[in-house]
């Protein structure tokens, strides 16, 4: 499965907003995908409670996973970018 690690872009972290947009995202892709924090359980990125789980603030990196090119480049993009803007 391909990966990538980017840094949360969000200015206050991966709160309801942010995850319920990568949420979606992520459920309509049709490919699974993960992320996770250094050293914790990867979760559903479809999931935006899960995602909130991962206590991600701004500045955190995250790892994403999933076996499609497209969605992970998709899916990576959206945890970069600040959504609160």
């Amino acid at each position: 499965m391909a990966s990538k690690t980017v840094t949360v872009g969000s200015s206050v972290g991966l709160h309801a907003r942010p995850a319920a947009t990568i949420a979606e995202a992520a459920a309509a892709a049709g490919a699974p995908v993960t992320l996770a924090v250094a050293g914790g359980e990867p979760v559903d990125a479809g999931s935006s409670l899960l995602i909130m789980t991962l206590g991600a603030g701004p500045g955190t990196e995250i790892t994403v996973e999933s076996p499609d090119e497209a969605v992970l480049e998709q899916i990576a993009a959206l945890v970069a970018a600040d959504l609160d803007a």
